[in-house]
């Protein structure tokens, strides 16, 4: 089986995939100084607790938009499962996509897996939302080039610059509000509203804006811890798929430059 890892600025996500399908999967918080050991100490009960053998694991991927994290992965991998860890986006596993923005040296791991996956998924053009640390909208044409997108910030992150810079509004947790109300009561609803309905604003009227410039039919496909979140009370996701990172990896292994 495969371990595909996914290391993002908040969570790192980690997949066993048999094939394409997900077997089992965990997430831990980021943190760019844990050690090899550290991650491996914590990954071995988790695949017993699953009934998953150590050597079952025949190879490891990594995408990271955390670089001080690589090297770390990289020796819980070859210390723990003899592998040496592949790195999506570097040979033998390349995009293989065009990357058609001015700057592609700097697209991320996790928007290039996006891009990836949602190509092999869907037919036509795509916009994917990517809910993390940031939320990303990004424009993947019917070829599967990847043509750029949007960076906002992500949703938990305005909730804490919110907190931080205003010293009498308190730290709350993003959930669906109890009523499509946009007038709230009292502070902790009035928060709430600004931050949901205002995303949902906000992806609304970016994405109209921007199948106005592709100017062709366009699917959209959501990612994301938070994706889930919005799906009901709005109408732009064609298709959710919270694995979709991780999905992209287990697709780059499959077509790596001299696999099997």
């Amino acid at each position: 089986m495969l371990l595909a890892i996914d290391a993002g600025n908040t969570n790192i996500k980690f997949a066993l995939f048999d094939g394409l399908d997900v077997r089992a999967s965990w997430r831990i918080s980021t943190d760019a100084t844990r050690t090899g050991d550290e991650y491996g100490a914590w990954l071995l009960p988790l695949l017993e607790i699953e009934g998953i053998a150590r050597d079952a694991v025949s190879d490891v991927i990594i995408s990271t938009v955390v670089p001080r994290a690589l090297p770390h992965l990289q020796r819980m991998s070859t210390r723990f499962f003899g592998r040496e860890a592949l790195v999506a986006g570097h040979a033998p596993v390349p995009w293989g996509m065009e990357l058609a923005v001015d700057e592609p040296h700097r697209v991320g791991a996790d928007r290039g897996c996006n891009a990836t996956a949602a190509h092999a998924a869907h037919a036509g053009d795509l916009i994917v939302i990517s809910f993390g640390t940031a939320t990303t909208i990004d424009h993947i044409d019917a070829g599967g080039a990847y043509c750029g997108g949007i960076i906002a910030p992500g949703i938990n992150l305005s909730l804490d610059a919110l907190a931080a810079a205003a010293a009498k509004l308190p730290r709350i947790d993003v959930r669906v509000p109890d009523t499509q109300s946009v007038i709230g009561r009292n502070t902790e609803d009035q928060m709430l509203i600004g931050i949901y309905w205002g995303y949902v604003a906000m992806i609304e009227g970016l994405v109209a804006r921007m199948k106005a410039q592709i100017g062709k039919p366009v699917k959209v496909i959501a990612t994301g811890g938070l994706s889930t979140l919005f799906r009901e009370h709005n109408d732009v996701f064609d298709a959710v798929d919270a694995d979709l990172t991780l999905r992209g990896l287990a697709i780059l292994y499959a077509r790596r430059e001299g696999g099997v």
